[in-house]
């Protein structure tokens, strides 16, 4: 799937005042006070490029505070005049789209949940019409590439150039130290579908909490990710929403100063070389595990054929916990990842499961046709 989105690079949009890109701000503009101190203790780092604030927060359930609404803007408009820093919000409504227009924010973002809604990305792209303004899609909550990317098109097809994606992690039903899956691999993808589009990482809503946000933040750029929002707060342990996953203004300059980045691609002619050669070793092994997987799989459809002819069944529970711990034994022995050895055997038993069913569907249409015959010919 190759997505043919109009957009701008960038650089054409943003003006980076040093690298990588930094999209900082409160989780909620609380009170002017809090928002300005912080909006100024920001820009005097000089590592920030663009003030973030929410303005509108969606929440799980009523009651708990959704954002200090309209008055908010003039207090990010002051913010802006005042450090000079170009502003981005959250919406969520053509209402909220058309408010935002009218204070002179600089960028808008649409959130996780509203991606998730077709309808509600719609009324946001028709509010957006015949405006030149850049728009970041968040993922949506669950993972659901297609969602992204038709977010994405329904955006660019307003006439919105200026576009980029915002990686924030998805929700799964699995506990694990983040508060959202990374799943790395989906943000991968549309960067695959769509190389000229701009991926900017959130770690602030992947970690839910300060302390991951550093390794998260090293692994977004190290796989060429074109910045980072990550939440800040003047004083994070009074934060009136996500106190615990925001970091104070000093906090993220240093973080961002103990960044290693790297370039995707290097001058050095011997390191080109190398990695050439390098490449050519894993493109033979590739080749001769796809033709070692279509060996198994011939191999799957006589054991599908053999129990279908004997009357037995798909699945040999014996036979899987066998396979599963011989071989998670064998991969640890050559140093491979436990759970990436899981998922792969997985797969390959999913497949097997999926051509022995084919295969036995397929013997018991054609003993339906022998017998239908037979009832034909003796009628």
């Amino acid at each position: 799937m190759k997505l043919n989105l109009n957009i701008q690079p960038l650089s054409s949009w943003i003006n980076v005042k040093n690298e990588p890109l930094i999209i900082s701000g409160p989780c909620s503009a609380e009170t002017e006070e809090q928002l300005l101190s912080t909006a100024h203790l920001l820009a005097a780092t000089g590592k920030v490029s663009v003030l973030r604030a929410g303005i509108w927060k969606p929440r799980t359930r009523p009651g708990e505070f959704e954002g200090i609404g309209s008055i908010g803007l003039e207090w990010l408009k002051k913010a802006k005049q005042e450090t000079g820093l170009p502003t981005a919000v959250e919406v969520a409504t053509a209402k909220h789209v058309e408010e935002a227009l009218a204070a002179g924010v600089d960028i808008l973002w649409i959130g996780a949940r509203s991606t998730a809604n077709p309808f509600t990305v719609q009324e946001i792209a028709d509010a957006l019409k015949g405006v030149d303004i850049p728009v970041l899609v968040k993922n949506p909550v669950n993972p659901d590439l297609s969602l992204w990317v038709g977010a994405l098109e329904r955006i660019n097809n307003a006439g919105i150039t200026k576009l980029g994606a915002i990686h924030r992690g998805f929700s799964s039903y699995e506990k694990s130290s983040f508060r959202n899956e990374p799943m790395w691999e989906l943000a991968i993808q549309l960067k695959t579908h769509c190389p000229e589009l701009p991926i900017i990482n959130d770690p602030s809503h992947i970690c839910g909490n300060r302390e991951l946000i550093p390794y998260i933040s090293q692994k977004a750029l190290d796989l060429d990710m074109q910045g980072l929002m990550i939440e800040s707060h003047i004083d994070p342990s009074v934060a009136w929403t996500d106190a615990k996953q925001q970091v104070t203004p000093a906090a993220l300059a240093e973080l961002v100063e103990r960044f290693n980045l790297r370039k995707p691609e290097s001058k050095n002619e011997d390191f080109a070389d190398k990695l050439a050669d390098l490449r050519k070793q894993i493109d033979k092994i590739d080749d001769l595990m796809i033709q070692k997987l279509g060996e198994r799989m011939a191999i799957v459809e006589k054991i599908g054929q053999y129990k279908r002819d004997n009357n037995v069944t798909i699945l040999q529970v014996n036979r899987w916990d066998e396979i599963m711990q011989k071989r998670t034994a064998f991969a640890k022995a050559l140093k491979l990842d436990l759970g990436f050895t899981e998922k792969f055997l997985e797969l390959v038993h999913s497949e097997s499961i999926r051509k022995q069913t084919q295969i036995m569907n397929e013997g018991k249409a054609a003993a339906n046709v022998v017998e239908a015959t037979a009832n034909v010919s003796h009628s």
